[in-house]
């Protein structure tokens, strides 16, 4: 009887749980942690710090996945609300930093609202398609793009270009996988083509100067174009095989800079080379691969939908990372998922994870 108990008490644990994203997943994690460990070998207090990052990440994820997908839906729209209100309470009472106005303090300690829509806004538009699905029409998909403009345009007012553009891909992606017409999707490339030089005279100088050294990192070579300058000379040293664990000299030496958050792909480039690149990039490409077909498998709109931006949004975080560390996008500050250090973007990024398991489960419990 005893072992009976246990038995069910493990199953229950491991019902909702999908075997590929959590081994792909925590594949990805121990390789970061290791990377994090040589970015940071003179400060101990962060390797503990990312581990119990990682923890709450993955306690998250199973959370998540143990909520079927109509109970993930109801929180669509609380969560966009309040994401919402926190950013105009940013906007108005905010802590600013370095120039950026991102932080609200709640005395004891501060938090980034702009995290809670990376999630709130896809859950949002896949909720509202799904409430419209039988009698979708052009104008549901003008009221979803208003709905995805408000939190983009206060997010880009802090300034934070990097999360602005992840909430907005996440929130284009519901779009694309609701059924946006091509022609539209043209047309809005065109219209976003044509508004460059307008938005061009909106940016930050900070954020002009990120993109002419992007053309020529050598014009500003201890300034704009050091982050590139660095990173790729890095990224070029590992060679093959790289120069082995804790055999980082641009590493250890300390001319990476941000080296455990947005550059520890040139951190892990240097360390492992072309060899451990290409298998870092194949296991994001299983873990995107599996969430696209979970996507492809799942059973009603909502499910469809918020896979899919899920696992678009996945992939949006390596391309942008990776390009931007090897010179080919400007600098934004997007982290390499389940690599780079922080418990934040860690966190709501295993919700993510968490919310693909929940569709993939839940949809075999039904067919069964």
């Amino acid at each position: 009887m005893f072992e009976q108990f246990w038995h069910r008490l493990w199953v229950r644990l491991v019902a909702h749980i999908d075997g590929q994203l959590l081994l792909i997943t925590s594949l990805i994690m121990a390789t970061g942690l290791a990377t994090v460990y040589s970015a940071t070998y003179d400060a101990n207090n962060r390797l503990l710090a990312q581990t119990l990052n990682m923890a709450v990440g993955l306690f998250a994820m199973w959370a998540v996945a143990q909520l079927p997908p109509q109970k993930l839906m109801g929180f669509g729209v609380p969560l966009y609300v309040v994401g919402v209100i926190l950013l105009i309470c940013v906007f108005l009472f905010g802590v600013k930093v370095n120039g950026a106005r991102r932080w609200l303090s709640l005395g004891f300690t501060r938090i980034q609202p702009s995290e809670v829509l990376k999630i709130a806004v896809p859950l949002m538009l896949a909720w509202y398609f799904h409430k419209h699905e039988a009698i979708l029409k052009f104008r549901h998909y003008v009221v979803a793009c208003l709905l995805l403009l408000v939190p983009f345009a206060l997010i880009a007012k802090q300034p934070d270009l990097g999360t602005a553009i992840l909430v907005g891909a996440a929130g284009f992606y519901v779009l694309f996988f609701a059924g946006l017409r091509w022609q539209v999707i043209v047309g809005l490339g065109a219209a976003a083509a044509a508004a460059a030089p307008f938005v061009w005279t909106m940016l930050h100088d900070y954020q002009r100067k990120r993109i002419l050294t992007l053309v020529d990192p050598t014009s500003d070579p201890l300034g704009a174009g050091y982050h590139i300058i660095q990173s790729t000379i890095a990224i070029g040293s590992g060679g093959s095989f790289g120069k082995g664990w804790l055999e980082g000299t641009q590493t250890h030496l300390e001319f990476i800079p941000e080296r455990h958050t947005d550059f520890i792909f040139a951190v892990f480039s240097e360390e492992r080379g072309l060899l451990g690149n290409s298998i870092l990039v194949l296991l994001y490409f299983l873990l995107i691969a599996r969430g696209l077909m979970i996507a492809a498998n799942a059973s009603t709109l909502f499910a469809r939908v918020m896979a899919g931006s899920v696992t678009l949004s996945l992939f949006t975080y390596v391309f942008v990372n990776m390009g931007m560390v090897s010179g080919i996008l400007p600098v934004v500050g997007v982290p390499l998922p389940f690599m780079s250090y922080g418990g934040t973007a860690l966190v709501t990024l295993s919700i993510g994870i968490g919310i693909l398991m929940s569709i993939q489960t839940h949809r075999m419990l039904v067919r069964k």
